[in-house]
C-alpha cells in the first residue's frame, strides 16, 4: 500500500487505502478529506511488517533509509521504536503521544480508540538513561490526572524490554496504638539506646519499638529520637551517667548517619500512618514496613527515602525492584521534600 514521505510523517492520500490501514490496527490519524497521517514510528512498523510502501519523489524509501530519516529527526527514536513494535506485536492498540512525554497511549487489546479510553501512558527509556524521580513523578501525575497508569518500558543494550508500573500510593497500617505515657530511664550508647525501665520497655515493645537486649529494650537512634520527641525518655550517657539532651542525641545521630534527617521525616510520617517501621538494611533499603502486626505477618513493603530532585541509575533501581519482588514485597520510594511534603511512589515489574 503506497504512501508519501513528508518532512516528519508519512501520508496515505487515497481515502480507501487510508481507511483500510486505519481500521486494521488503528494506525495513524485521519485527516480532513479522508487521508491518513502516520507518524514515523507507525510507518516504520508497517514497512517492516510488509504492509506499507513509502515513496519519496516516486522512489521507494525502504526500512533502512526510513529508519535513518527518523533517527536524524527524533532523538531517542530507536528506543521508542523498539517499545512501539513490542507493544504492537503483543496485540495492543498503541497511539503515539504528542507532544512527549509520555511516548505512547496504550489501549486494551481489541479496543477501538474512538470508543474506549487508553489504559496506560508509556514512557520508552534506555537502561542508560538516568532515573530522574522528579520527571517520572510529574509524568505519573499527568497520567493519573486523566485516569491512566504510567508504564515505563526499559530497553537494555541487547534490545530486550522490561516493563515497570509507577503508581502513587498512600501507605496505611492498622497499628494505631500511641506511645506510652509513663517516663523511663534510657542509656545512650554510640549507635543505639537501651531502655532499662521495665514498665516502659514492655510498653514500647507492645507498640513494636525496639528489640530485647538482655534485660533492656534496644532502640535504634532513629526510634530513640522519635520516641524522645514525646518526652517519655530520660536519657543518660552510658559512660558518665550525665543527662543527654535532645540536641545531644540528634548530634550523635547526625555524626554517624548523614541522611538521618531525611529518614527521620519519613519515619515520623510512616509511624503516624499506622505502619510498623523496621530497618531494611538486609535488603539494601532504609526500611521494611508492616501494615499489620509484625509478630504474625511479613513485611509488605520495602522503602527507600530519597530527597527532592533524586537522580539514580536504572540498573540500581532494577536491582532494588528485583530484590523486593524476590522476597514477595513491594518497592516504595518516599520522595521527601519537607516534613509535610512526602510523596510515596510504588515501582513494580509489569507484564503487559
Amino acid at each position: 500500500m503506497p504512501a508519501e514521505l513528508c518532512e516528519d510523517h508519512v501520508l496515505i492520500a487515497d481515502t480507501k487505502e487510508a481507511s483500510q490501514v486505519h481500521n486494521r490496527g488503528w494506525f495513524g490519524t485521519p485527516q480532513p478529506g479522508g487521508s491518513l497521517r502516520l507518524e514515523l514510528v507507525e510507518a516504520l512498523f508497517l514497512v517492516e511488517s510488509g504492509r506499507l510502501e513509502v515513496l519519496s519523489g516516486g522512489k521507494e524509501v525502504g526500512f533502512e533509509p526510513l529508519m535513518k530519516r527518523a533517527l536524524a529527526l527524533q532523538a531517542g527514536f530507536e528506543i521508542r521504536y523498539l517499545v512501539y513494535a513490542d507493544l504492537k506485536r503483543r496485540g495492543f492498540t498503541v497511539k503515539p503521544f504528542l507532544p512527549q512525554p509520555p511516548d505512547f497511549s496504550v489501549y486494551e487489546r481489541g479496543a477501538i480508540p474512538s470508543r474506549a479510553r487508553s489504559k496506560y501512558h508509556v514512557m520508552a527509556l534506555s537502561e542508560r538513561a538516568s532515573f530522574d524521580l522528579e520527571e517520572l513523578r510529574r509524568t505519573a501525575e499527568r497520567a493519573g490526572s486523566v485516569g491512566k497508569g504510567l508504564m515505563l518500558a526499559l530497553v537494555d543494550e541487547e534490545g530486550d524490554l522490561t516493563y515497570y508500573e509507577l503508581d502513587f500510593l498512600e501507605p496505611k497500617g492498622v497499628m494505631q496504638g500511641g506511645l506510652p505515657q509513663s517516663k523511663g530511664r534510657a542509656v545512650v550508647l554510640e549507635e543505639r539506646v537501651l531502655v532499662f525501665d521495665k514498665e516502659l520497655a514492655e510498653a514500647l515493645r507492645r507498640s513494636h519499638y525496639g528489640r530485647p537486649a538482655g534485660k533492656a529494650l534496644q532502640l535504634s537512634l532513629l526510634e530513640a529520637v522519635f520516641i524522645e520527641e514525646s518526652g517519655i525518655l530520660e536519657l543518660q550517657a552510658a559512660r558518665t551517667g550525665q543527662p543527654v539532651s535532645r540536641a545531644g542525641l540528634l548530634k550523635k545521630a547526625h555524626s554517624s548517619q548523614p541522611d538521618f534527617d531525611l529518614r527521620l521525616r519519613a519515619y515520623r510520617d510512616l509511624r503516624r500512618r499506622g505502619l510498623v517501621v523496621r530497618t531494611g538494611f538486609k535488603y539494601g533499603t532504609h526500611f521494611r514496613l508492616y501494615d499489620t502486626d509484625p509478630d504474625n505477618s511479613h513485611a509488605r513493603f520495602l522503602l527507600h527515602a530519597v530527597p527532592k530532585g533524586y537522580i539514580s541509575t536504572w540498573p540500581e533501581v532494577s536491582r532494588a525492584v528485583r530484590l523486593a519482588h524476590g522476597v514477595r514485597k513491594e518497592m516504595l520510594l518516599a520522595r521527601v521534600a519537607s516534613k509535610d511534603d512526602i510523596v510515596y511512589l510504588k515501582l513494580g515489574r509489569s507484564r503487559p
